[in-house]
């Protein structure tokens, strides 16, 4: 017969006398069975649940944690751990903030390297119920302690290290891209290809584009090897999305090179992707989807080689699709193309005024984040060749800011070159404020 913690049952006692429950009330109240209530409390052959203990201080009018520091006893007793108890215990603790309570039991955990298996599955759950501060502590105690290179778990810890990372932080972002990249070869198919996807997206944010073709490379080799063995339902998506997306990232990347003709290529391949069996309902749509993509694409490279006849048809297909994402990214094309190819679009962009006073929406969007700091710099390039330097001064200083937030410093020297150029035509208030950011991004520094 197992002795439970005296304070812990002693504690629940006194609740219940100065309640003036009975054993009987206390269970109504809780929800608990009597039987395992009563053998909870008296330590016979049953131990005390995390989610009994909860039940019990919802009822006596507790904080959520109460009793945790007393909690121990039932979760490790004479060297030994109760895997049951102990991840459910170590769940709660993280949830309600008691990291008081965490720090002893990590510490008796680890005195034997090989329950690290232990701390896994509570990393898990608390990244499934989107804790994911919480979940990265105990991730990170994985991958300090695991000593095989080649384990799953330690692949997966650090796979969800990188997605925790990611944010519109650009050098936090490469870090984590380069802490994950060794052990992205170690996950299990499934997370594999959404691996291979996230870090290519990463990387165009960070426009490395060398990285992005390479990750889409190795998505294009999987997604194709998982269609010859005819498993479609391997991840998140269909298959079709994942080699979709390989030839659309390779397209992109032949885009951002200036090699326009070859990126056609890929457009039209993924343009029809009617023939990537079987597709089912799910890949179907996927499918359309890429046809929507490869349409506005072929605008983009049209736009992109000079083509100006053509910017007022693909400014009505962006109005038809009436996604504030895509009305980001064809209006940062356009506006490139024009300061390349000296076209005048002030119409256009008084046609979507509305939209582009709405792209600070996406200030925590990974993706769109970047796209709109290049929308204004290709802003105030365009503003200053059509000769309004008060308003490119203006798109100079929000894509300072924005460069500063996001800590990309490339995109900032850009902004202070550009804006040193015009300094001529700021305003003492504009000077003052550029003043005031570069500064203070030096002294962070």
């Amino acid at each position: 017969m197992r002795v439970v913690n005296r304070s812990l049952r002693v504690e629940i006692e006194d609740q219940m006398k100065l309640h003036g429950y009975n054993l009987n009330q206390v269970a109504e109240l809780t929800g608990i069975n009597v039987g395992n209530l009563s053998m909870a409390l008296n330590g016979v052959s049953r131990a005390m649940t995390i989610r009994q203990l909860d039940a019990l201080a919802r009822v006596f009018g507790k904080v959520p944690g109460w009793l945790y520091e007393l909690y121990t006893e039932e979760c490790i007793s004479e060297e030994k751990l109760s895997r049951p108890r102990l991840i459910p215990y170590l769940v709660r603790c993280a949830e309600v903030g008691r990291n008081d309570c965490i720090e002893p039991v990590i510490s008796k955990i680890l005195d034997n390297a090989k329950n690290v298996s232990v701390i896994f599955p509570v990393a898990e759950k608390l990244f499934q119920k989107a804790k994911y501060k919480e979940s990265a502590r105990f991730y990170q105690l994985v991958v300090d302690n695991v000593k095989d290179s080649f384990s799953e778990m330690l692949a997966m810890s650090h796979y969800r290290l990188f997605l925790i990372a990611q944010g519109t932080d650009a050098e936090k972002n490469w870090r984590s891209v380069i802490q994950f990249h060794p052990f992205r070869n170690r996950l299990p198919e499934n997370y594999r290809l959404d691996a291979l996807l996230k870090l290519a997206k990463v990387c165009f944010t960070l426009q490395k584009w060398n990285e992005v073709e390479q990750y889409a490379d190795e998505l294009s080799e999987l997604s194709s090897i998982l269609h010859e063995l005819k498993i479609t339902d391997a991840a998140e998506h269909h298959l079709v999305y994942y080699f979709g997306m390989s030839l659309l990232i390779k397209g992109v990347v032949l885009e951002k090179k200036g090699l326009y003709e070859e990126a056609k290529k890929y457009v039209h391949n993924y343009a029809d992707l009617g023939w990537f069996e079987p597709l089912g309902e799910s890949g179907l749509k996927e499918v359309e989807k890429f046809k929507v993509w490869a349409k506005a694409n072929l605008y983009t490279l049209e736009v992109l080689t000079g083509n100006d006849c053509i910017v007022n048809e693909y400014a009505d297909y962006l109005k038809s699709l009436d996604r504030l994402n895509e009305i980001l990214s064809g209006l940062s094309t356009i506006l490139k193309a024009a300061n390349k190819h000296n076209f005048c679009i002030d119409q256009v962009l008084l046609r979507f005024n509305d939209s582009i006073n709405r792209f600070d929406s996406f200030f925590n969007d990974l993706i769109n984040s970047g796209r709109h700091l290049w929308f204004r710099l290709e802003k105030a390039v365009y503003e200053f060749n059509k000769g309004r330097y008060k308003k490119g001064i203006e798109e100079t200083l929000y894509g300072l800011t924005l460069a500063k937030e996001m800590n990309r410093f490339e995109d900032f020297a850009r902004c202070v070159s550009l804006f040193e150029k015009h300094r001529r035509y700021a305003s003492e208030q504009q000077i003052e404020q550029y003043q005031s950011t570069v500064i203070k991004e030096k002294e962070g520094w």
